[in-house]
């Protein structure tokens, strides 16, 4: 197993020469602009050199560029997954239909306790790589343990991503003293710092009631040193915000803003149990919030007001969490998920409506990252993170709204091309930068040691 950074600094990110996306239905995301039919977008040195459609935008004068058809297409921003642990997918399905707390406490922290290491967090984070890159996820935000593996494992994926280390307050992966977790974590922001333009390090506090007031602090001080966000869980279950009560006396909002933590550096995930005076104040404060509808759902937390959050001026981006309470990495779906569980929970019908469940997955992924002057929408001078789905499968037919179509009808295995940063991940669903039967193997190994915990 390499774990150096030097053994594995020789992939690449740089595209050889320029590209040229052509045919396709353009959905650029772009200020209010409509679906563009027959489009093109030409992409240099990793960005968009133009945009527009094929009679607009001319060929490049100079080559080489490569050329991909994306007639009977849509071509749209590559999908941003604002919340995620990446090495989870050794989880997926090994403890399903129980409650939050004895899920966490009686069967997945007992797991990781027992099989997580350099070699297992580094192939699930490339199973996970190898998932999203399949489904149309170009950026990730990640929170986990040995997340020195989960930046080996972007990178040579190429994918984008926000790669933060785990903290809590009692013996976890790769911490065994919770007493040196932030100087654990300092290391990592040390080591990451700068290395990549594709990657940035942050911290991941798991949650108020896992993590003490001063590691609260201490991490915060330490994301602001570094110019990095800060991820949390908050609010994710009502047995969350009842003990944070009894604890601290505050519900779990205005805790943090008791150590002095609201502001638009704070990423919180979930937010299901948020009074309208919680959401006033983290609309006040410009927190951003992660909204995970599948996870939710699963573990009965509940439905987020992501409506309010919304209208209170929130920037809320979307997320899948891990794939042990989800159990898939799939942001078309979770869409749908999470446009569908609004109309329910608001008994309404034009509540979040395709377009803004949409823009959560894309533009509002890049402003809870702070990214959206690079990634997010097909403009000019963007990086060229794009995907393209194939309209050629029966339930993608007919075509009367692009943005509905693929909100309540597409699905991950309808993407057909992956390109991140200029450089094509996948084309014609095949896979360009992993090695697919490697990583599904080396998962299939690693399960069968992990199977007898199940019980």
């Amino acid at each position: 197993m390499v774990t150096g950074i030097d053994d594995w600094r020789g992939s690449t990110h740089d595209a050889e020469g320029g590209l040229v996306i052509d045919g396709g239905t353009l959905v650029t995301m772009a200020g209010g602009q409509a679906p563009v039919e027959g489009g093109r977008i030409v992409v240099s040195d990793g960005r968009i050199a133009d945009v527009g459609t094929m009679d607009q935008v001319p060929l490049p004068r100079q080559g080489p560029f490569d050329t991909i058809d994306a007639r009977h297409c849509i071509v749209l921003p590559g999908l941003i997954n604002a919340h995620s642990h990446a090495a989870m997918t050794l989880f997926r399905g090994f403890a399903d239909d129980l409650p939050l707390k004895q899920w966490l406490f009686d069967k997945i922290f007992p797991a990781e306790a027992a099989y997580l290491s350099h070699e297992t967090v580094y192939w699930g984070a490339m199973l996970a790589c190898l998932e999203m890159i399949a489904s149309g996820t170009t950026c990730f935000v990640d929170g986990y343990f040995f997340e020195d593996e989960t930046v080996r494992a972007a990178h040579v994926a190429g994918l984008r991503g926000l790669c933060a280390q785990g903290v809590l307050d009692f013996p976890a992966p790769g911490a065994p003293d919770p007493r040196k977790n932030l100087d654990i974590a300092r290391q990592f922001m040390e080591k990451w710092t700068g290395f990549s333009e594709l990657i940035m390090p942050g911290i991941f506090c798991h949650s108020p009631l896992t993590c003490s007031g001063d590691t609260l602090r201490r991490s915060w001080e330490l994301s602001r040193e570094y110019g990095a966000p800060l991820q949390i869980h908050l609010s994710e279950t009502g047995e969350e915000v009842r003990e944070t009560l009894l604890r601290f006396g505050k519900r779990p909002v205005h805790y943090l803003d008791h150590l002095g933590m609201l502001d638009s550096s704070l990423m919180a995930a979930h937010g299901v149990h948020l009074s309208l005076e919680e959401i006033e104040r983290l609309a006040g404060a410009g927190v951003r919030v992660v909204h995970v509808p599948e996870s939710n759902m699963k573990l009965a937390s509940g439905v987020a007001p992501v409506t309010a959050m919304l209208r209170a001026g929130i920037a809320v981006g979307l997320g899948t969490d891990g794939c042990a309470s989800n159990n898939d990495l799939d942001l078309l779906c979770e869409m749908e998920s999470a446009a569908k569980s609004a109309k329910v929970f608001d008994q309404d019908p034009l509540s979040l409506n395709a377009k803004t469940a949409l823009g959560m997955a894309t533009t509002g992924g890049a402003v809870v990252m702070g990214l959206e002057a690079e990634i997010g929408t097909l403009e000019k001078g963007k990086r060229a993170d794009i995907i393209i789905v194939d309209l050629g499968n029966p339930h993608l037919c007919p075509v009367y709204d692009p943005i509905s179509l693929l909100v309540y009808a597409a699905n991950g295995s309808d993407v057909r091309d992956v390109v991140v940063n200029g450089r094509v991940l996948m084309r014609h669903r095949e896979f360009l930068t992993i090695d697919a039967d490697e990583v599904m193997g080396r998962v299939r190994e690693i399960s069968k040691k992990m199977g007898g915990l199940r019980n």
